[in-house]
């Protein structure tokens, strides 16, 4: 309240000036000349009788009143509307109320009431949310009862729930599952149930719809960014864990609860068709529900707001599809589904982004796409276009088989028997090229020498393919060596020998560990006082630089005290090599190899004799 009587009588009885008696009541100077002036332009007299509200009210007379239908109320809730539209401030709201309204109400008076209307309305609709802008889409955590009426048995169906900002119009149906079709199909039936599509989609966080999330940069699911760019919507997710950033499909996810989920408690359902009409029904019945706070309902707000910004519906549906990613292999195929499918030779090692529908295979390289088949469900079965393949192309021409069977001479004239053989199978020798390949690739791993010898035995049996040389080499020729090992073994142990039988690449792989927790003295102590020590498979795999020293330690340890046993695939002339560093290798063989007992088995495979032996019907 105004301090009028206080300033009037420290002017009057005090004789004070006006700077003072502002400092003393702690208000602005102007304000108490402004006092001392009104009460000397009123007439009246020190000291005065009247009360503090009647001398307030002499001093401060109200202005006169306007009458109602010369100073209409703003219509808030056309006002309100209408800020929804893109680029509308209330300042030209209020502009142009007061060219319709000359006498009307100041801006400030307008902005203060304005805000005082809305804070009276509902959470929702005080969030801002222009015309056609927005399509808040998510899933409803309940979820509807399904029987099966064959076998009786229930299924829980989805509900997709999908807002628009604006007017709040609510679509709403069932599927089965949250995954990726239904999550599509979804879509496309609500853009088709709005009649248009809106600029940008806001999903939540689920794999249909982000395959990574991120507060910054969210890496989209291929497929929903394709359904997206089909429609010409942008795709803006929530931030995790953020509900306030989809608050209208949290809303909305609660209305379709309580007036459609929850109407049908009590019903039973046999088939998800008659569920999607149910809930149609009701649907219908929610948005043309009258809001509470303002004027119209969901479908009129539909009509007025969000229907005439809407963009046109594209001319065809869109297509569900999945998307991968393939490298071309130098046969100019990337594998999908285990079928291969031809693209234009020059993208050979490069990595395509493949779409796949029910009926079709697109290829695509730097979002073009570069080639097109009918899908095939033949697995291992090639699709190859004739456009596809090159006839002269620098980067493409070493792949040849001449190239391939000259790389597989190299190892050996075996090794290049197979090659041969695989090539000459195939109707085109490019179709031959990824298991060629595939065998000269075992050589890295387990050693020219054995990959020779393995192929040598994959062309006495007949057995020319990546698989049998694959299974070859893993399994070894099967000729005995472990199984005699192991006799001598428990020979010795009935003449009273400790024995300790070990894999050469289990026991390096140990002695690694030891050494990172501290059990590396202990463990090769006790294998210095075991008096046959068994190393099986030796030579699977090169040393490494610790391996080798680790060797060298434990064969120096027992060199000249205890007895060594080493079984091996590898010729003894390829260990040298297989071990790598001269010095160390010298080391080794010295210990190991020079005053040793060598005996050497051949024959067929013991498995294979077995497998004879117990064959049905095998003789006595």
């Amino acid at each position: 309240m105004r301090k009028i009587r206080e300033v009037l009588r420290l002017k009057f009885d005090c004789g004070l000036s006006v700077r003072k008696i502002s400092r003393s009541l702690g208000i602005g100077h102007s304000s108490a000349g402004d006092y001392h002036c009104r009460f000397a332009a009123s007439g009246l007299s020190w000291p005065c009788s009247l009360s503090d509200a009647g001398l307030e009210q002499q001093l401060f007379p109200p202005p006169p009143a306007v009458p109602s239908e010369q100073r209409p109320l703003p219509d808030w809730a056309m006002i309100h509307a209408e800020l929804r539209r893109p680029g509308v401030t209330l300042a030209l709201l209020w502009q142009e109320y007061r060219l319709s309204q000359p006498k009307g109400f100041q801006y400030s008076w307008f902005c203060e009431h304005y805000r005082a209307w809305q804070g009276k309305l509902d959470v929702v609709m005080r969030q801002e949310h222009r015309v056609g802008e927005k399509l808040f889409v998510d899933y409803a955590g309940q979820t509807v009862p399904v029987i099966d009426r064959h076998s009786g048995e229930i299924r829980q169906a989805q509900v997709f729930v999908a807002v628009l900002g604006a007017s709040s119009y609510t679509f709403a149906e069932a599927t089965w599952s949250q995954q990726l079709p239904d999550w599509l199909g979804s879509h496309t039936r609500c853009f088709a149930f709005l009649g248009g599509v809106p600029e940008i989609v806001v999903p939540d966080n689920l794999r249909s719809a982000v395959s990574k999330s991120h507060r910054y940069e969210p890496d989209i699911n291929p497929s929903y960014r394709d359904l997206a760019e089909h429609y010409g919507v942008a795709v803006v997710p929530a931030r995790a864990r953020k509900p306030r950033d989809k608050a209208k499909a949290e809303v909305g996810v609660q209305v379709v609860e309580r007036w459609i989920l929850a109407a049908l408690r009590n019903r039973q359902f046999f088939s998800l068709d008659e569920l999607n009409s149910a809930i149609a029904l009701l649907l219908e019945r929610l948005n043309r529900r009258p809001f509470r706070k303002l004027p119209g309902s969901r479908h009129s707000a539909f009509e007025a707001l969000d229907r005439p910004a809407l963009r046109p519906l594209p001319e065809q549906p869109y297509v569900y599809a999945e998307w991968k990613k393939a490298r071309v292999h130098i046969d100019y195929h990337v594998e999908v589904d285990g079928h291969y499918y031809s693209v234009p030779y020059q993208l050979v090692k490069k990595q395509l982004e493949v779409r796949l529908t029910a009926r079709t295979v697109e290829c695509f390289h730097t979002n073009q796409r570069v080639a097109s088949h009918l899908r095939s469900p033949h697995k291992g079965r090639h699709s190859t276009q004739t456009e596809h393949m090159p006839k002269s192309h620098r980067e493409h021409a070493e792949w040849t088989p001449q190239r391939l069977i000259r790389w597989a001479e190299q190892t050996g004239p075996n090794t290049a028997g197979v090659i041969s053989h695989i090539l000459e199978r195939r109707i085109h020798p490019t179709q031959g090229y990824r298991a060629c390949l595939g065998i000269l690739r075992l050589g890295k791993t387990h050693g020219e020498v054995r990959l020779e010898l393995a192929c040598r035995r994959a062309l006495s049996l007949g057995a020319c393919s990546y698989k049998s040389l694959e299974s070859i080499l893993r399994q070894g020729t099967g000729v005995g060596k472990t199984w005699l090992a192991c006799a001598l073994a428990h020979q010795a142990c009935r003449e009273g020998y400790s024995v300790r039988y070990l894999r050469l690449p289990r026991l390096l792989e140990e002695l690694g560990l030891a050494h990172g927790d501290g059990r590396f003295a202990k463990l090769m102590s006790g294998y210095a006082k075991t008096d046959l020590l068994i190393l099986d498979d030796w030579g699977l795999a090169p040393f490494t630089v610790e391996q080798r020293r680790d060797m060298l330690e434990l064969l120096d340890d027992r060199y000249g005290q205890r007895s060594t046993l080493v079984t091996s695939q590898m010729p003894v002339d390829n260990w040298h090599e297989l071990i790598g560093d001269p010095t160390l290798a010298n080391a080794i063989l010295d210990r190991l190899v020079h005053n040793a007992y060598r005996i050497n088995l051949k024959g067929e495979s013991m498995r294979k004799r077995v497998k004879k032996l117990t064959a049905p019907g095998a003789s006595d």
